[in-house]
């Protein structure tokens, strides 16, 4: 009996086994060891470390690795900001039907791919979209206003594509919190502010902190939203990476420069940890 419940094991765990392997340690491996290859003359190679030279050495580079991951903090924060008031409301404010919508009406802008609602968004934002129109009928312009191609529209794009990866993981932690703890705290005297530092945000932590790591890693690795919101101008590490590999084909840098991107996100999500106090474990239980 021990030992078919051990083989089904092996059987439920094989095709997670298979992903990770495939799909992410077999390629990580293969880039890692791309990223370590010099081109010396046509089809010969050689293993250095000149092409993450190259990347400490460029300070566009380096400026743009150092912006991405700024912007990234921003829209996380930014992110968090908007997603938390929400959050409370839909797990400890609204009770049955009125909780359910409230949870649908952030789920449904994700029927539809990130291409679709990143072009709602550029229909909203040009010329002679719905904004610039009712700017222009209030009398507050007194004509066209463009609003795309900036990084005001590219951290609008992040932040509602990532909105519901930080609603979720909030609303399932504040759920767990008891009402009762949270009248105690006001029948002892606390005000709605110390309640809400000294009860709900530490209760909410692991949320808040996997939330922002999913957000974070969101930000990070998006292409298509800084692409098609921020412009040519946008200076978005993944396009420096996509432009490596599919418009110089020059996949030896292109590779060391998504490992740079890794480490980055790495170093970042390591550091939160530290500084909240939290392990993999709690957040991602």
């Amino acid at each position: 009996m021990r030992n078919q419940a051990r083989l089904g094991f092996y059987l439920l765990l094989t095709p997670l086994l298979l992903w990770l392997i495939l799909l992410i340690v077999i390629p990580h491996i293969d880039m890692a060891l791309l990223s370590l290859r010099e081109r010396v003359g046509v089809g010969k190679y050689a293993t250095s470390m000149a092409n993450y030279g190259t990347f400490f050495g460029e300070p566009l580079y380096m400026w743009t690795f150092l912006r991405t991951a700024m912007m990234s903090v921003l829209a996380t924060l930014i992110t968090l900001i908007i997603a938390f008031p929400v959050s409370y409301y839909i797990a400890k404010m609204a009770r049955g039907r009125t909780q359910s919508a409230l949870f649908l009406l952030c789920l449904v802008p994700f029927w539809v791919s990130e291409l679709v609602r990143t072009f709602g968004w550029m229909i909203l934002l040009r010329e002679t979209g719905l904004f610039s129109t009712l700017l222009q009928w209030a009398g507050l312009v007194d004509g066209p206003v463009e609003m795309l191609y900036n990084d005001a529209a590219m951290m609008v794009g992040l932040v509602y594509t990532s909105m519901l990866f930080m609603v979720v993981p909030l609303v399932t932690t504040l759920e767990s919190l008891d009402d009762a703890v949270i009248e105690a705290g006001y029948d002892l005297g606390g005000s709605g502010f110390s309640v809400l530092r000294e009860i709900v945000i530490p209760h909410a932590m692991p949320g808040i902190v996997s939330g922002s790591i999913v957000v974070f890693m969101l930000s990070l690795g998006n292409y298509l939203t800084p692409t098609m919101l921020g412009g040519k101008d946008s200076l978005w590490f993944t396009e420096l990476i996509y432009s490596q590999f599919i418009v110089r084909f020059n996949w030896e840098l292109g590779a060391a420069f998504g490992f740079m991107l890794l480490i980055l996100s790495s170093v970042i999500v390591w550091g939160t940890l530290r500084l909240t106090g939290q392990t993999l474990e709690k957040t991602m239980g």
